[in-house]
């Protein structure tokens, strides 16, 4: 419940969806990857146990994969470009900041997504059950 209240009061806070990235945000929806295709497949219309997630939303400054609300949830697909030590510096100091707002993350690489996509959902089933608990 308290991660629930805590959300809604960052909502009010208009971090969610700025309307300066709308046209990024679109133009990454219009050219995902293979992995993020085949994940939002799985994942739109609430295939997976009534959950609502979005694909490609802003929050703050930074633009997340995929999110689910109801949840705090933010999904993050890694492909090559996410295994230098650059990006890896860089994708730290964005998930401690996304984490210090409340948010869960979970981060896979795009073949896990492919290779073993029920484990996926199971992280996704195990942050559902912590945050009903």
């Amino acid at each position: 419940m308290r991660c629930f209240l805590y959300f809604h009061s960052l909502s009010k806070k208009h971090i969610h969806t700025k309307k300066s990235l709308e046209k990024y945000r679109r133009k990454l929806r219009s050219n995902a990857t293979p992995a993020e295709k085949y994940l939002w497949s799985h994942l739109r219309s609430k295939q997976l146990d009534g959950l609502r997630f979005q694909r490609q939303h802003a929050i703050k400054n930074f633009i997340v994969d995929f999110y689910c609300a109801s949840l705090g949830l933010i999904i993050e697909l890694d492909g090559e470009v996410h295994n230098h030590p650059q990006a890896e510096e860089k994708d730290d100091h964005r998930d401690k900041e996304l984490e210090a707002l409340g948010f869960t993350i979970l981060r896979f690489e795009n073949k896990m997504v492919f290779e073993n996509l029920e484990h996926i959902f199971e992280w996704i089933r195990d942050v559902e059950k912590k945050k009903n608990s």
